[in-house]
């Protein structure tokens, strides 16, 4: 576990120590590592894949389940599940895993700030987060003077948060005590495994994060979800797939084969939303109950009319399309420069939003799986493979 050490040390050195409610994840984190490390001396040369229990998980998991990954030529393990982002990140560098679901600002600072040789490959899916709050919590100004929890400080989740706080006049701090007189919201890292109990409690009035947890709250009549992030930021990309830069010099038929199986997985999904839900939980992949799993992927828009400012955006509704936008990238960057975090924010100053996605992005495996899996309009893409971002105030 040597390596996992250097890993943590690189990691809080970049500015990424979480404080005391991250701090549950990160001890979690070390059991996931000696897992990955298990793995590894099992597997010999078996391609390694790392992810949070999420359903923005799902094609990489679901291309394992089905047999797609086999079936393309390519030997991988049962993905490895980690329970917090810090760990996860620390199995990439310390080179435990191959292949990692990643959140996308995370993924900018990794990059940027520790030096990681990784590659974005393709978009796992869109939308698929939420802000759920408590019962007490009618609407955004309810937050003045209360704690919020988010999964990790470089995530779309606190960057969209903080958005929507400042639009409604609310002002995010961090380390210091929220205040509802100066209409202030603390915000705090947390496992996403540990906010439900957290806002049960009451320890916290609510907590932004992908689903299934959000969907857990509602069925357990613990909270509700006060906005879609998708409502906010039309289609973006919360998490990615990314790789060591290494393996796609050494081995780009490798990667190719994993694209395909990926881009396969997103397709069959789209189409095969209840079945993917029993797949999941049957198969273990994902922890939660199969009816938070399933509502996660198949939410009715009717039911939240009340919620979504822009309902033609379906921002309620996960999506797995692969491309990644290089428009995405630029407005990421330019919004991650806004975003209040605990911890070193200068690798942003010399970075040129424009040219972060040339540098950051291989989307030459992803561009020729869609061409092979019946081409962007299979799914729902736009034949340019170019857009305008849309994003709310």
């Amino acid at each position: 576990m040597t390596v996992g050490r250097i890993g943590r040390r690189a990691l809080l050195a970049g500015g990424l120590a979480l404080g005391a409610a991250g701090a549950v994840g990160g001890v979690a984190g070390i059991a996931d590592l000696a897992t990955a490390s298990r793995s590894t001396a099992r597997a010999g040369g078996l391609t390694r894949i790392g992810y949070l229990p999420i359903t923005d998980a799902s094609p990489l998991l679901v291309a394992h389940a089905d047999g797609r990954f086999a079936a393309a030529g390519v030997p991988v393990e049962r993905p490895v599940l980690f329970r917090a982002w810090e760990s996860l990140a620390q199995a990439f560098l310390a080179r435990e895993i191959d292949v990692a679901h990643m959140l996308m600002p995370f993924a900018i600072q990794l990059r940027y700030a520790l030096g990681a040789q990784l590659r974005v490959l393709a978009w796992n899916h869109t939308n698929g987060s939420a802000l759920t709050v408590g019962p007490d919590v009618d609407d955004l100004s309810d937050l003045a003077g209360r704690q919020v929890a988010i999964p990790f400080w470089w995530s779309i989740h606190n960057i969209v948060l903080q958005r929507m706080l400042r639009a409604a006049g609310l002002v995010p701090v961090v380390r210091q005590a929220p205040s509802a007189a100066q209409r202030t919201v603390g915000l705090v890292v947390m496992s996403p495994a540990d906010m439900l109990p957290a806002l049960h409690t009451g320890t916290i009035a609510g907590y932004v994060v992908a689903d299934p947890f959000n969907a857990a709250a509602e069925i357990r009549g613990v909270g509700r979800v006060l906005r879609f992030l998708g409502d906010v930021w039309r289609d973006h990309a919360c998490c990615v797939v990314v790789v060591r830069r290494e393996l796609v010099e050494r081995s780009p038929e490798t990667v190719r084969a994993l694209t395909d199986s990926l881009v396969g997985a997103q397709l069959w999904i789209s189409g095969h939303r209840k079945e993917t839900a029993a797949l999941l939980t049957s198969g273990r992949y994902l922890p939660q109950p199969l009816p938070a799993v399933t509502k996660a992927l198949d939410r009715s828009p009717a039911q939240y009319a009340d919620v979504l400012d822009r309902p033609d955006w379906h921002g309620e509704r996960i999506g797995f399309a692969p491309y990644p936008y290089a428009s995405y990238t630029t407005a990421l960057v330019a919004a991650m420069r806004e975003t209040v975090v605990d911890g070193d924010t200068r690798f942003l100053d010399g970075l040129d939003p424009a040219t972060v996605h040339a540098d950051l992005v291989d989307d030459r495996f992803v561009t020729a799986s869609l061409a092979a899996s019946g081409g962007p309009a299979a799914f729902g893409l736009p034949t340019s493979l170019s857009r305008t971002e849309g994003l709310l105030p």
